[in-house]
């Protein structure tokens, strides 16, 4: 678990107006464990986790380290403003057998950059596994700052990889100019991957692989080899498909396109979130046919 390089897939959890589809998910495993895949992580935000009650969001990752069967690891989304409540889940993720966990900046209650070290270190008191940093400011209203991405790393061990959905280049390349190989960091948008990876990271934590892993593999396996010219053309393949992934809110877009493609059997999603609109559904199913997914 030192190499957290390539697609790690932030699994949808398949659901039904009734509950949670273990059948689809187990058949979602599947399908990107023999995509090749590096990893995945269940119960992040494409996994749905703030509308999860307690009971499930711990079903659904025991599930999925029951179905992988360690032949990829998993990482448990157990995040949460609530120092608490984070504890909590992170303690029983990690007695469920999970190999690491992905933990979120603090949302709504924007903490200084003190206080989010303060939450994090909480966390790797209570666990001796790896821990994922999350730093999404378009949704958490704050970022995890590059100095506070070291300052854990320099105090806790467990701090060794940080998934960065900011949008910026150049945060990239001032951590990886830092931190070396002391830290490795993920794409939190399979937009931005290539672009990341030439700043140094080593992957991306990819919704889209839950509808093309091997795709997705084989872009992050070109740009961690160097080939730029056949990363490049892999992400001008997918690109639309990226966008629109993202036309309207995560996992909405996802659930519609894995629904349209057969890979579940509905694409409901929980209130606040749902379907998208029909204009949309059009978009997204015409960049799934540029993109050769459908």
């Amino acid at each position: 678990m030192q190499n957290f390089s390539g697609v790690w897939t932030a699994l949808v959890t398949p659901m039904t107006p009734d509950g949670v589809d273990y059948d689809g998910l187990g058949r979602l495993v599947e399908s990107q464990i023999e995509g090749g895949v590096r990893g995945l992580v269940a119960v992040g935000t494409t996994g749905e986790s703030p509308t999860l009650d307690a009971a499930e969001h711990i079903d659904v990752i025991k599930f999925v380290i029951k179905t992988a069967n360690g032949r990829a690891p998993v990482f448990a989304g157990t995040g949460s403003n609530c120092t608490r409540e984070a504890v909590a889940l992170t303690e029983e993720a990690d007695a469920a057998g999970a190999d690491g966990f992905l933990v979120v900046a603090p949302y709504y209650n924007k903490p200084s950059q003190e206080g989010v070290f303060l939450h994090m270190s909480e966390l790797a008191k209570r666990t001796e596994k790896p821990i994922m940093l999350y730093s999404i400011p378009g949704r958490c209203g704050i970022e995890i700052s590059n100095d506070t991405v070291l300052r854990l790393r320099d105090r806790h061990e467990n701090f060794c990889v940080l998934k960065e959905a900011g949008g910026k280049v150049e945060k990239v390349a001032d951590l990886h100019a830092r931190a070396g190989d002391a830290i490795d960091i993920l794409s939190g948008d399979d937009g931005l991957t290539v672009d990341f990876m030439r700043a140094g990271a080593k992957g991306v934590v990819s919704v889209a692989s839950n509808l093309a892993p091997r795709a997705m593999a084989d872009l992050a396996a070109a740009a961690l080899a160097g080939d730029w010219q056949k990363a490049e053309a892999a992400d001008e393949k997918m690109r639309g498909f990226f966008k629109a992934l993202f036309i309207e809110p995560n996992p909405v877009p996802a659930k519609a396109a894995m629904k349209m493609a057969g890979l579940i059997k509905d694409d409901f999603v929980r209130l606040p979130l749902c379907a998208m609109r029909p204009e949309n559904a059009e978009i997204l199913k015409r960049e799934m046919l540029a993109a050769g997914i459908l």
